[in-house]
């Protein structure tokens, strides 16, 4: 009876130390890291593919990367700007947008990721009274399942 007591133990003991080593801290520790690091990666892409639309003042292209929930708030009128509801109603929006700017340039001077977030800080730049203009801002993005389900807009000034 005591060597199957031993045995027993043995066993068990062998297990929980296989258990511990499939499942380390670190090793789960690496995994979760791995699966940040993914999130981010799709959260870059989906703001870099907008971006690139955008500066193309292409409404079309900025349709595939938008969610149909999507939400848009503009920084104007003051205080507190507008906000855009569904992704026809804020293709439509851009789409006017590029039609009355369309000098216009948004210039990403840094984008920050972290899980499904985006802060991108950007340069407007066109002209105005035949004279070089520019604002500074700040956009704070959603992603969901790799595209745009929210986009704040702020600015300096």
């Amino acid at each position: 009876m005591r060597t199957l007591s031993s045995n027993r133990l043995l066993v068990v003991t062998f297990s929980v130390f296989l258990l511990a080593s499939l499942c380390s801290p670190r090793e789960v520790r690496m995994r979760s890291e791995e699966s940040v690091q993914s999130h981010d990666l799709e959260t870059r892409v989906a703001i870099d593919r907008f971006n690139e639309a955008f500066g193309r003042h292409d409404a079309d292209a900025l349709a595939a990367f938008l969610t149909e929930d999507t939400v848009f708030e503009d920084t104007s009128p003051a205080p507190d700007g507008r906000r855009v509801t569904g992704k026809a109603a804020v293709v439509d929006f851009w789409r006017g947008w590029f039609a009355r700017n369309a000098d216009a340039r948004f210039e990403a001077e840094d984008v920050i990721v972290s899980g499904d977030r985006a802060t991108v800080l950007w340069v407007y730049r066109k002209m105005r009274d035949g004279k070089p203009w520019h604002l500074r801002g700040v956009d704070i993005f959603t992603v969901r399942d790799g595209k745009v389900a929210a986009k704040l807009a702020y600015v300096k000034g």
